[in-house]
């Protein structure tokens, strides 16, 4: 119902109606549909604000599903990182061990992307650094199984390749010695024959007559036949995978250089040549350029219990011959 609007007339002492114009009436009529838009939106806009829209509230609902499985697949990823690092164990302990290979570096098994902005493009993500974490999980799982997968390739080829290298790799004595009372000197720290002091000695020495037969002790080429300076004559087999022998202060040659030679094959004779005391071998095993205890290498030629023996006997000598 419109309202009616009236004033006092002091004239007539009467209240007289007033008719608005039309200008006035428009006006009114504005600021009523002013108002209740305003209230009307209010109306509208408040719950969104507080409740959020349906939208809103699915998308909400969206990211947090979201944000459990990105750190569900952390979680993961974490206990297959974990896995990995335990094949990553057993692959240098174990595998790469028993074929006396190197293991996996580990500046290349770690290594990362580190320098190169991977992920800006992720930044502007909601959760943008759970999601970047994950990500990076990921590429560094990704690339150390690559890195794995190429190490198993190689233990595959070492396994192929195992037949060959058990037959190079130094395995027997170099001079027939089973009742090993030739075992002059051991490895290691020794007494000087001729200037008595004590010097580390890279070797075993075999004593032995002058022209016994000495044998190469493992399959291989010959890469040097000749005078060594301290050493005398002297032949030098080179056996592949990281493995050589020296034999040392011979009285003749019986191979030639660049000569294949298999193991048990009579490469010299005994000699006094070079640096020595009197008729004697002296041997030595080189691996990967390091001189290593020959002792460890006649896993072919003697039982447990001579084994043993040659060890006591090579540790007890304490003079060397050269």
């Amino acid at each position: 119902m419109r309202k009616v609007y009236y004033i006092y007339n002091p004239q007539t002492q009467t209240y007289d109606r007033i008719y608005p114009t039309i200008r006035q009436r428009v006006m009114s009529n504005l600021r009523r549909l002013f108002w209740g838009m305003g209230l009307g939106a209010v109306c509208f806009v408040a719950p969104l604000i507080i409740f959020g829209s349906p939208s809103e509230k699915e998308l909400r609902k969206e990211n947090s599903r979201l944000r459990a499985e990105y750190n569900v697949l952390s979680h993961r990823m974490d206990e297959a990182m974990g896995i990995l690092q335990d094949i990553q164990q057993r692959d240098d302990n174990l595998y790469r061990v028993m074929f006396m290979a190197d293991p996996v570096p580990s500046a290349i098994r770690q290594a990362s992307y580190s320098g190169t902005n991977r992920y800006e493009h992720l930044t502007d993500m909601a959760d943008a650094e759970l999601v970047i974490n994950t990500t990076r999980q990921l590429d560094l799982l990704t690339k150390q199984l690559y890195i794995q997968s190429r190490s198993f390739d190689d233990v595959v080829q070492m396994c192929r390749e195992h037949d060959e290298m058990l037959r190079c790799i130094p395995a027997i004595q170099p001079v027939s010695n089973k009742d090993l009372k030739r075992t002059a000197s051991g490895y290691g720290t020794r007494i000087d024959p001729i200037y008595g002091t004590p010097r580390f000695h890279s070797g075993m020495d075999f004593a032995a007559p002058l022209g016994t037969d000495v044998y190469a002790t493992g399959d291989g080429k010959v890469i040097k036949v000749g005078w060594q300076t301290g050493y005398g004559k002297t032949i030098i087999i080179d056996h592949g995978y990281g493995y050589q022998t020296w034999y040392a202060h011979l009285s003749d040659y019986h191979t030639k250089v660049g000569k294949q030679v298999v193991r048990g094959e009579v490469i010299g004779a005994v000699g006094n040549t070079g640096k020595s005391t009197g008729p004697h071998l002296h041997y030595e095993v080189h691996v990967k350029g390091r001189v290593v205890n020959p002792v460890n290498f006649y896993f072919m030629d003697l039982t447990a219990e001579e084994y043993d023996q040659m060890i006591q006997m090579a540790a007890n000598h304490g003079k060397m011959m050269d």
